[in-house]
């Protein structure tokens, strides 16, 4: 197979303004829109936001299985590139507060996230289809999680800022809209950039049975198991933001810094990443990159005690190791699949999209558990004087939850290495 195109690249990348989107504002914003705007305690909340996601575990496998089936990718994306961005513009224009709203929030996130489902499986499935070159993946992938790194900087800093500009229920109607137009700009971006890339089509649709096949193939199983327990960690630091401003720097402001210092960091060291990858391999680059993060989340725990400048700073070097972390996985994937069977991709995508969307999901719940125990105190204007309790729960589950889960799984990780 041929080199992919500048074209290609591009195109397939900027999808990742729809995966960028989606997997981080609703995880940034949605647990506080609960707890502070509809008054709704911080481990219900954690449910709510759990709940819809844990659903796309079961569906997201079904959505590789139907789109194997169809053949085409580009389809899928426009459908559920464009559902997606309607019903995201549709999930914070929700009115009122108490369990009303709070259900009305649960009933849209769950339409959204199986729309996202049908965009989601075909993107990361077309990763081995494009390329069946070792090195040219890693390219491939590279330029993904660049653009990854850029949507997740431009809606996580720029979400909180446009809902306080705007303030109160309104802010969160216009991030919703702004966020939607994004995500419908990355979708219209992926099919027309995509046009022309080879689609692979296998007449025999794939079975239940195939999707626990993926699941008995050691290196994949592992893999999974490590970029999922990676992510839980993840969803709580991203959870984490506002109230870590908030309550532990005291300057919710800081929100939109932090944030800019943590993914800024991706776009510079990502060729960084790639020589690393080249020179001692995807595996051992991926634990360098783990414990970089690790070790600076755990350094956020005495943010107490330190100017927000130093704050900054140290998020900046987690978000250098947060690049590696995104970037090896997902480059180790498809050379997992077309090790198996490159024909079954979307059934190992789904089941690889189904462990990140968990893990992703459970990240919030977390945090919002760690909250609870603290004793958080919901309202609905977000200045309800919070306890000492609740201070060092935010902080915990910003700093030591993320750092611990990092390296937790480390030892799982697949010791098969293709060449170099």
């Amino acid at each position: 197979m041929q080199p992919t195109t500048t074209r290609v690249r591009a195109g397939y990348a900027l999808g990742s303004l729809v995966t960028g989107a989606f997997g981080t504002v609703p995880g940034l914003l949605l647990l506080p829109y609960l707890t502070d705007s509809l008054a709704v305690p911080a481990a219900v909340a954690g449910a709510l936001v759990l709940v819809p996601k844990a659903w796309d575990v079961l569906f997201n496998p079904v959505a590789g299985r139907i789109s194997d089936r169809v053949g085409a990718r580009r389809p899928f994306l426009l459908g559920g590139g464009a559902a997606t961005a309607a019903l995201f513009a549709a999930l914070f224009a929700g009115v009122g507060d108490g369990w009303g709203a709070a259900a009305y929030v649960a009933v849209v996130f769950l339409l959204c996230a199986t729309a996202y489902a049908f965009f989601q499986v075909p993107y990361v499935a077309m990763a081995a289809e494009l390329t069946d070159d070792y090195h040219e993946r890693t390219r491939l992938l590279a330029w993904r999680v660049a653009v990854l790194a850029l949507a997740i900087l431009v809606s996580g800093a720029g979400a909180p800022a446009v809902r306080d500009l705007v303030g109160g229920a309104d802010g969160y109607r216009v991030m919703g809209l702004a966020v939607g137009a994004l995500i419908l700009a990355g979708t219209v971006a992926s099919v027309v950039g995509t046009r022309g890339a080879p689609v692979r089509r296998d007449p025999a649709a794939p079975s239940a049975r195939d999707l626990l096949a993926a699941l008995r193939v050691r290196a994949f199983r592992r893999l999974l198991a490590v970029f999922s327990v990676q992510a839980v960690g993840l969803g709580a630091m991203l959870a984490g933001v506002d109230y870590f401003a908030r309550l532990v720097l005291g300057e919710r402001s800081a929100q939109t810094a932090l944030f800019a210092a943590f993914v800024g960091p991706a776009l510079l060291v990502m060729p960084l990443w790639q020589r690393v990858g080249r020179r001692v391999g995807k595996r051992t680059g991926l634990v360098v990159a783990s414990v970089v993060f690790a070790v600076a989340a755990a350094g956020l725990g005495a943010s107490g005690v330190l100017p927000v400048g130093a704050v900054v700073a140290v998020m900046a070097v987690a978000g250098v190791g947060y690049a590696g972390m995104q970037v090896f996985p997902m480059a180790m994937l498809p050379d997992v699949i077309s090790s198996v069977d490159g024909r079954r991709a979307g059934v190992f995508s789904g089941v690889w999209t189904a462990g990140e969307t968990l893990g992703l999901a459970l990240g919030p719940g977390a945090y919002g558990v760690v909250l609870a125990v603290g004793g958080y105190a919901a309202g609905t204007s977000g200045d309800v004087t919070q306890t000492s309790g609740a201070v060092l729960a935010a902080l915990v589950g910003f700093t030591a939850l993320p750092a611990l889960l990092a390296v937790l799984p480390l030892p799982l990780l697949p010791r098969e290495e293709t060449p170099r």
